[in-house]
């Protein structure tokens, strides 16, 4: 039956279907698998932490040089193996996503450059996330299936098709990374795409589903998880979650965040401007003789700063950060200092030095400084993750805040007294501040779909709101800016309404210099002498001023070197008794074309 079955498949199902299907189900094996490494390593790095507790020194060893290892191996191996690996991704596919070829971005060496050194970055440690890698990943899937299985050759050969595939695969890999299909639909449109075709909508949904539930259900087949839930699981009150007066909590958590968003755009652009102001004094090409140098000291003071021992203590340096979600999230309140049961006993054992406060506010400033150095090393990294965290952390600190200033609740009109919850406060903190440095409402779907809860989804959607627009008025999104530094093709957005009154006859030039096809040599002579410009554009007339094309100007001097020669030959091989003619570019243009035709015909 191999005849009936592909005709079931590929006549009936479709090719479509078939194609997302497998790129979902790919990059759901290659999520769990790059997760579970990125575990497995960091895990290791707390047991060999916690194996050397008799001796402090030997403890700063392991918890300081073993991240570092694997840091510099994963600098080594991008270097070594595709420089296209290096960084989020997502930049990149927003400019290719607008019609711009980036030669070998999507090659099977950026594949494994970005896989190998995903595993090794993320493991070390450092505050990185993997969204936008993932994305990068499943695009480089998603063209390799074009391109090498013979069955898909016909979807890689139109052009318009295969973007309509790569948008899908930029959300099957938000959607396999945080287990969110439907914000990480959203959130890849949001981020790739100036216009997108609702046609392409199905597409993305299929495979992202495909992608997000074979995600899960590997966690439960690895005994991980009892069945398919949410990522970050909270258990918040649904009867009353929040009272109407905590909105001004809520909206000054979505104003902080705004602007600390916008600050942490900057600060990671300033970072990287400064690293290239000084590229040319003794410290810069120090810094150059080798590639591991800069990320080793940086590796070197973070990992040495947040020893559990010294001022680690001070900040949970020890949790994952997964775990750090999980806690953040937590509903007990920790402002008390005691708590009811052995997991929150635990979770206060991490921030309760010397107390809350204190511990989340270095928390916060600590981790926002250093996610902005680590994600400009030269590595594969994402941004949402760790600016999740620390917007988790901010809205904590305001929660908790809340909890002591009104320790019995808010009371409502009926004369009962709303307990605030902080890990609320905390779910809302980490969509405002990621929200605010991508530029994206779709952070506050995937917080619901991440919390399996949407209990706070107005004071999410107006916190996210609000530092939208705040961020949005003072710097580019954290992939707009990198496209800017990287000097990328794009468009920028619109954000003054008197930019809508600018017409392009007010910008554009009108003394243009341009050709025709009665246009003489002698003309095409004097033209490229006089300019230097690499394309000319060609005209009906200069009556009728019609445009047909653009010539660029290493074709013209072609056409005008086999002129001459031309022309030369037959001086030489005849005296003319009369004059040359003023030869006119389409009558040879028209020659060239009639020998072409005999050749091709030959």
């Amino acid at each position: 039956c191999p005849a009936w079955i592909h005709k079931l498949i590929f006549e009936y199902i479709g090719l479509d279907w078939i194609y997302l299907l497998v790129l979902g189900i790919i990059m759901a094996l290659l999520s769990f698998l790059i997760d579970y490494c990125i575990t497995q390593i960091q895990h290791a790095h707390i047991l060999a932490y916690q194996s050397a507790k008799h001796s402090g020194f030997l403890q700063y060893l392991a918890w300081v040089f073993l991240p570092m290892i694997f840091l510099l191996f994963s600098v080594g191996f991008v270097k070594l193996c595709s420089i296209h690996a290096i960084g989020s991704g997502i930049p990149e596919m927003k400019t290719i996503m607008r019609g711009y070829s980036l030669h070998h971005y999507l090659s099977f060496r950026a594949l494994i450059a970005k896989s190998v050194g995903l595993i090794a970055a993320a493991g070390s440690g450092m505050p990185i996330g993997k969204e936008g890698p993932f994305v990068h990943i499943a695009s480089i899937v998603a063209s390799i299936m074009n391109r090498i299985l013979g069955v898909f050759r016909g979807l890689y050969k139109n052009e318009s098709h295969n973007m309509d595939l790569l948008a899908a695969a930029c959300a099957v890999g938000v959607s396999s990374n945080f287990a969110a299909p439907i914000g990480g639909v959203l959130f890849s449109i949001e981020v790739t795409s100036t216009h997108f075709a609702v046609r392409n909508y199905w597409r993305g949904f299929f495979s992202a589903v495909c992608g997000a539930f074979v995600f899960r259900l590997l966690s439960v087949w690895d005994r991980e998880e009892q069945t398919i839930t949410a990522l970050f699981s909270t258990h918040f009150r649904v009867d009353f979650p929040f009272d109407m007066t905590e909105m001004l909590a809520f909206i000054f958590i979505g104003i902080v965040s705004g602007f600390s968003g916008a600050l942490f755009v900057y600060l990671h652009r300033k970072l990287i401007e400064l690293r290239r102001k000084y590229r040319k004094n003794v410290v810069s090409k120090f810094f150059r003789k080798s590639i591991f140098l800069y990320p080793a000291i940086i590796c070197f003071i973070y990992f040495s700063l947040t020893f559990p021992l010294g001022l680690g203590r001070y900040m949970a340096s020890i949790v994952t950060p997964k775990e750090a979600i999980d806690e953040l999230f937590s509903n007990a309140t920790w402002y008390r200092g005691h708590a009811d049961n052995i997991k929150a006993q635990k979770i206060l054992d991490h921030w309760d030095h010397p107390n809350i406060y204190v511990s989340l506010l270095l928390f916060i400033i600590f981790q926002f400084f250093w996610t902005a150095a680590s994600v400009a090393l030269p590595i594969p990294c994402g941004v949402v993750l760790p600016v999740f965290i620390i917007g988790a952390a901010f809205g904590r600190l305001i929660g908790e805040a809340m909890a002591a200033w009104f320790p019995l609740g808010i009371r409502s009109g009926d004369g009962l007294f709303s307990p605030i919850v902080p890990g609320g406060y905390a779910v809302i903190g980490a969509a405002a501040l990621a929200g605010s440095v991508t530029h994206t409402i779709s952070v506050s779907v995937i917080v619901f779909e991440l919390t399996g809860q949407i209990v706070h989804i107005i004071p999410v959607m107006v916190a996210v709101l609000i530092s939208n627009a705040i961020a949005t008025k003072l710097q580019p999104s954290f992939y707009d800016s990198i496209i800017q530094i990287k000097k990328l093709p794009y468009l920028p957005e619109i954000y003054e309404d008197k930019a809508y009154d600018i017409y392009v006859s007010d910008i554009m030039r009108t003394d243009i210099k341009y050709l025709s096809y009665k246009s003489s040599y002698e003309d095409l002579d004097k033209l490229l002498e006089t300019t230097k410009l690499k394309s000319f554009p060609l005209v009906e007339s200069a009556d009728s001023m019609v445009l047909l094309g653009s010539l660029q100007r290493k074709q013209l001097e072609g056409l005008l070197a086999r002129y001459i020669n031309k022309v030369a030959q037959e001086v030489s091989t005849s005296q003319p008794t009369t004059e040359p003619k003023r030869d006119q570019l389409e009558s040879t243009v028209n020659d060239e074309n009639e020998d072409n035709h005999k050749d091709g015909a030959e």
